[in-house]
């Protein structure tokens, strides 16, 4: 005759065994599992960038980095302003803004909240390259109002970023969500207050 199985002893056997058997599998996954996480210099470059607006005068641009994209914040004169409104939609792709990327809070036309202040990714539509300021007007012609000149393929975009008609860039430059408080302006976060 066999003698009766010891249950108990059989269930503390286990039990001993089996929780540092699971812990030292925890300690072995949990290294692994924390290289998964974004890092902090990746959850920096998502973060809303904040930009003190105080010192900005009109006619001057400030450029910041966000979510890895060169953003340009410029300060447009009254002179700026209103050349924008003399430029015919027949010689803008988009004039009034309806393919490209925006927020819906902002002005088709100036393309911003604030018609003196417009904030834009400077990297051309086409294929990344970023445009240089050209702000004087007649600077790349007699019939040049100012804006921003492409080199890589000659696209051309006005002072509000949007692109001319005849350039390879299929849409205006991009407006990235921005919210205007007082003298601060904060990049990723939309007029609502919402992360973007």
């Amino acid at each position: 005759m066999s003698e009766p199985i010891n249950t108990s002893r059989r269930r503390t056997v286990i039990a001993a065994t089996a929780v540092p058997g699971a812990l030292t599998g925890a300690a072995i996954v949990a290294p692994f599992v924390a290289t998964l996480a974004p890092s902090e210099r990746a959850k920096a470059a998502g973060a809303p960038v904040e930009v003190d607006l105080s010192n900005l005068k009109p006619g001057e641009k400030i450029t910041v980095e966000w979510r890895g994209k060169v953003v340009w914040i410029l300060k447009r004169t009254a002179e700026q302003i209103a050349a924008l409104e003399k430029i015919p939609a027949s010689q803008l792709s988009d004039a009034e803004s309806k393919k490209s990327i925006q927020p819906d809070y902002v002005n088709a036309k100036t393309r911003s909240i604030s018609p003196d202040l417009v904030v834009m990714q400077g990297v051309c539509t086409h294929l990344g390259c970023s445009p240089t300021e050209k702000a004087t007007p007649g600077e790349l012609g007699n019939d040049w109002p100012g804006g921003f000149y492409c080199a890589c393929h000659g696209s051309k975009f006005d002072m509000a970023g949007r692109v001319f008609t005849g350039s390879p860039a299929p849409t205006n430059l991009v407006i990235p969500p921005h919210k205007i408080d007082g003298m601060k302006l904060v990049i990723g976060i939309g007029q609502d207050g919402k992360e973007a």
